[in-house]
């Protein structure tokens, strides 16, 4: 039985895992330099190994209790935050002048509170300005999934001109343009509407949360990574599900969807569907050297558990959610 949404994004404390057993020289030439990911050596498609998984029927558990490790995860408000600094298109709609609901695609840039302004050429001929609005934006994750936010609210005319100065330099910074401070207008935020996955029905976020949260620190280079494991470190991303995941089924292919301060996410397939797991850090990472170091760390002791060298002594992801 598929997850419910609203127990996917509740944040838990990640279950600590054990220290690497064998000496592992550093990879960092330097302090201050980000290397490309290393990945302990694992042993080529070729050579033989330990089986990836069992074949059993597929698990119908219920839903973990809140608390529990797998759950580590960044907030709807937090996830609803990150999507709104990597867009940058989003559908506003609202009521038109004669009473029809209308919606039309706009660039926007976010305030430090993350509540959007787009830029409108005399919004007030199609829309009734300080009316109930909503602004939809959604990402797409590496092509693989894409989750979205709904913010509800109202359109109205900024008449701070500190801020109309910040929005004006943050609409010029990220689009190469500059844009007139009499065309930016800014939508407030009532409350959000967050959703992971198409056909689920999303969490709820209030005002003050989503306002409170913060993006995601490794937003900017989480696609990077995820392409990285992806192309270059096959194996280790299979060697990753087959030690931190009991799925229940034959594996047939696993795939890194995601990466934030807390985990990743995988999706794993089978014959016949696809399953999405969330696999914690041992710790809280926030920037890009960090969560480099979590998967060389966590592959290289995955290695090692494959080849008998190394005992887990952590509990595996056992609950899945069946995505297609």
């Amino acid at each position: 039985m598929p997850l419910l949404p609203h127990a996917l994004l509740s944040p838990a404390i990640p279950l600590p895992l054990p220290s690497l057993s064998l000496p592992k020289k550093p990879i960092l030439s330097s302090p201050h330099q980000i290397p490309p990911l290393r990945i302990s050596s694992r042993p080529s498609s070729s050579s033989p190994h330990l089986p990836r998984c069992s074949l059993v029927s597929v698990s119908t558990e219920a839903p973990p209790k809140a608390g529990e490790h797998t759950r580590a995860k960044p907030s709807p408000a937090e996830v609803s935050r990150t999507i709104m600094e990597l867009s940058s298109t989003g559908t506003f709609s609202s009521l038109s002048t004669d009473g029809w609901p209308l919606a039309i695609g706009a660039r926007f840039v976010v305030d430090a509170q993350g509540a959007p302004a787009v830029c409108l050429n005399q919004p007030e001929r199609l829309f009734k300005i300080d009316g109930l609005s909503s602004f939809h934006v959604q990402f797409e994750q590496t092509r693989s999934r894409t989750p979205q936010c709904t913010l509800l609210g109202s359109l109205s005319k900024p008449d701070d001109a500190f801020l109309l100065k910040r929005l004006r330099a943050k609409w010029e910074k990220k689009y190469a343009e500059e844009v007139g401070e009499d065309l930016i207008y800014l939508i407030s935020v009532e409350k959000v509407l967050q959703i992971e996955y198409f056909k689920e029905d999303g969490i709820w976020v209030t005002s003050s949360e989503y306002s409170n949260a913060e993006p995601d620190p490794l937003r900017n280079f989480a696609e990077k990574i995820v392409d990285e494991m992806n192309s270059k470190h096959v194996e280790d991303v299979r060697g990753l599900c087959n030690v931190y995941v009991e799925p229940g089924f034959q594996v047939a292919d696993t795939k890194l969807i995601w990466v934030d301060r807390l985990g990743f996410d995988l999706f794993i397939y089978s014959e016949e569907a696809v399953f999405a797991a969330r696999i914690p850090f041992p710790r809280e990472v926030s920037d890009e050297k960090g969560a480099k170091s979590s998967f060389n760390s966590m592959s290289h002791l995955a290695w090692e558990i494959e080849k008998g060298y190394a005992t887990p002594d952590f509990e595996k992801v056992k609950f899945l959610k069946r995505i297609r």
